[in-house]
């Protein structure tokens, strides 16, 4: 009686630690801070403050400097360009974690599949993989835009359909090494089905490491974004992004006589990543007994 309270105890203890881990890291701490400031602004401020990202102001004139009326000024067709960043944050930061949650929810089953059933699967699902892994990134989610047309939907689903390789080999790898455990054995000499062995035995000790991927995967899929509307082939006007408002900043006029057009959207996604980074580094530290 007393082993079982006590072996029901440890999943919690151990939680516990990490969670202890996590709070006491202070660039994690940082990097949530940080995330958390960005979004309550991007969600909060435009309802607050009844910002329009898309109205022109012809009173207001093009191109205009910041002023109490346009915080950042206008943009070249007259749209206030702080309603515009803190719309764009909304489209950025969703395009970040929904891209994230296609790779997850492609890479986890898949490399459960291939770990654990193992033969023709394992072949299959790593060489496609691999197949995958050996194109430039960059370059495949170039064409398949070009290929789809450009819009916050085909973004999405294009970034997170080509991110879950890592996603799928930290599973299969994890779930390789679990399907030899004793207690797996056990369970299959109990006449447990193989769907309920991968999904209440397997599944919840091999995810452990796609915690950590997340946050990366996030702070990814927000830089592939950006560099993609920044090209032109991402989120396209009148909806704003991060990356398609710097976009303004191709124009050497824009870059060396408006600062104030780029500076602050660049300075969004460079907190935003670092952030995420952080928490990843974080959730990482937590997770892994042997850190300190």
């Amino acid at each position: 009686m007393g082993n079982t309270a006590q072996a029901a105890s440890t999943p919690n203890k151990v939680k516990s630690q990490a969670w202890d881990k996590f709070r006491h890291n202070k660039r994690a701490m940082f990097g949530v801070i940080v995330v958390l400031i960005v979004a309550l602004a991007v969600l909060i401020l435009p309802l607050v403050m009844d910002l329009d990202p898309f109205t022109t102001d012809a009173e207001a004139g093009f191109n205009t400097p910041p002023s109490a009326q346009h915080i950042l000024g206008t943009d070249d067709v007259g749209r206030d360009l702080f309603a515009r960043l803190l719309y764009g944050g909304r489209i950025s930061l969703l395009v970040g974690i929904a891209s994230t949650c296609v790779s997850v929810l492609i890479g986890v089953p898949l490399g459960l599949i291939a770990g654990y059933y193992r033969g023709i699967w394992e072949t299959i699902i790593m060489r496609a993989a691999d197949i995958f892994m050996s194109f430039p990134s960059m370059i495949l989610i170039l064409v398949l835009v070009a290929v789809f047309g450009p819009s916050i939907f085909n973004v999405t689903v294009v970034i997170g359909v080509l991110g879950w390789t890592s996603i799928a080999k930290l599973i299969y790898g994890n779930t390789l090494s679990l399907r030899e455990k004793e207690y797996i054995e056990a369970a299959r000499a109990m006449g447990m089905k193989n769907r309920k062995i991968i999904f209440t035995e397997i599944l919840p000790n091999a995810i452990a490491p796609v915690w950590v991927t997340i946050a990366f995967r996030v702070s990814s899929g927000i830089l592939t974004e950006s560099s993609l509307s920044f090209l032109g082939l991402g989120v396209q006007t009148p909806q704003a992004s991060w990356g398609n408002i710097i976009f303004a900043a191709q124009n050497l006029l824009v870059l060396t006589a408006r600062p104030w057009v780029w500076i602050p959207p660049g300075i969004c996604i460079i907190l935003v990543v670092v952030g995420f980074n952080f928490i990843g580094e974080g959730v990482r530290d937590a997770l892994d007994p042997k850190m300190k």
